[in-house]
């Protein structure tokens, strides 16, 4: 008599699943042709849907719970082949809820019990598991579009900042977004060298002028005069049409005495550029050679953020300001005209000679008015076998002795402009 006969199979059975009537998982018990022949309360408690299963085909089961058809497929097989089965997710919708279970089957064995031999089961609620983990996976999708949204909006910033950059002197734009606060509403008296200049007859020029043409003669006009600006020191308060105004003395100052000087320098180099510019703009239609008259004056201004709340200008205003304009305006063509105080303080390395005493309009008495001498040999000449004016080159070579001086110049340009590319790559 086999020891099997002498037990009742319902007892044993339950005796073999007594460690997982109060276990955490849902458990349960099938025979080799898995019906299903026992399962623990957690069962019952986590599928309700089910009712009851005692002796259902549990592949069917699975179906109720929502187990896919590919997956179902490969149970039974994997079974067979590996003794065991992990499936390791499956969603149920249980009280309108989606949780999460993994099921792990295994075969059983038994040599003393036949009945025994069957599919030991249990499913383990993995639903908090599971929503930790997407709950991890969105805050890292979602870091991952904030750096994304980040790395955008810096992008942006630089560009506007590039774009801004153009429209701010140096100083001024350093200010700006290097304080990091809000701009000054306070304003400062400060001793400024204050710098106006104008083309002479430029709206009968520009009359004449296509747009494309006119545009292109004041673009190169006012790129080299800023280019030259900067170089000096000097801040590039506006342009009012084809005038300029600039100042030396703000937001940095080297000193009432230097800032003249650099100023009035700035403006002889700025002359000189004007002359090798002639023969450019004569290529773009433009007859007459343009000369420009320029003012400078030396005086306690008010400087500061003036405007509204919707827009503010950095700008220098006051009595010096208003002066440096008249004489601009008094000024003969291609000269420089400077005031007493301006004179003094460059001292007697540049030449100047007197001119007659005016009275400006707004002022009460008349002033002393200083022409700038350019000396002989200072200006650089017109002609010339190469011409590098910004980012325009002009060869003319009329003898056959000045090849070599131009293709060596040609070089040195060639190697001057890749490495302001390597610089500044959207400069080009």
């Amino acid at each position: 008599m086999q020891l099997e006969e002498l037990f009742n199979q319902k007892t044993i059975i339950d005796l073999s699943f007594f460690n997982f009537r109060n276990a955490v998982t849902a458990a349960f018990f099938a025979d080799r042709d898995l019906r299903v022949q026992k399962v623990n309360s957690n069962f019952k408690s986590f599928f309700p849907v089910l009712g009851n299963v005692s002796n259902a085909w549990f592949p069917d089961v699975l179906v109720q719970l929502g187990v896919e058809p590919e997956v179902l497929g490969t149970y039974q097989q994997q079974l067979a082949e590996n003794g065991r089965v992990l499936i390791p997710k499956i969603e149920i919708e249980i009280d309108g809820n989606i949780r999460v279970f993994s099921l792990l089957s295994t075969l059983t064995e038994d040599d003393s019990f036949s009945y025994l031999k069957g599919i030991q089961g249990q499913f383990v609620d993995r639903t908090d598991e599971f929503q930790l983990r997407r709950e991890r996976e969105e805050l890292l999708e979602q870091k991952i579009k904030d750096r994304s949204v980040i790395e955008q909006k810096t992008s942006e910033l630089e560009r506007i900042a590039n774009r801004l950059a153009k429209y701010l002197a140096p100083q001024i734009y350093k200010s700006i977004f290097e304080s990091g606060t809000e701009p000054e509403t306070s304003f400062k008296r400060k001793n400024l060298t204050v710098f106006f200049s104008d083309i002479v007859g430029f709206t009968d020029i520009s009359d004449g002028l296509e747009p494309e043409r006119l545009a292109f003669v004041m673009n190169t006009y006012l790129s080299e005069m800023s280019t030259i600006a900067i170089q000096y020191g000097g801040t590039l308060d506006k342009f009012i049409g084809d005038a300029i105004l600039i100042f030396f003395g703000d937001p940095e100052t080297a000193g009432d005495s230097t800032d003249a000087i650099r100023c009035v320098d700035m403006a002889k180099a700025m002359q000189q550029k004007v002359h090798e510019l002639q023969a450019l703009w004569r290529t773009h239609g433009v007859s007459q050679p343009l000369k420009v008259r320029m003012g400078i004056n030396t005086g306690y201004c008010t400087v500061g953020n003036f405007g509204s709340d919707q827009r503010l200008e950095y700008t220098a205003v006051g009595g010096p300001v208003n002066l440096a304009a008249r004489l601009q305006t008094l000024a003969e063509p291609d000269t420089i005209y400077m005031s007493e105080s301006t004179r003094l303080l460059i001292g007697p390395e540049r030449q100047c000679s007197e001119m007659e005493q005016f009275t400006p309009k707004g002022f009460t008495r008349p002033v002393r008015v200083f022409r700038l001498d350019m000396i002989e040999g200072e200006e650089k000449p017109v002609g010339g076998a190469m011409r590098h004016v910004g980012e325009h080159v002009e060869v003319n070579i009329a003898n056959p002795s000045n090849m070599r001086e131009a293709i060596e110049e040609l070089r040195r340009i060639s190697e001057s402009i890749e490495k302001n590319l390597r610089k500044n790559p959207d400069s080009f």
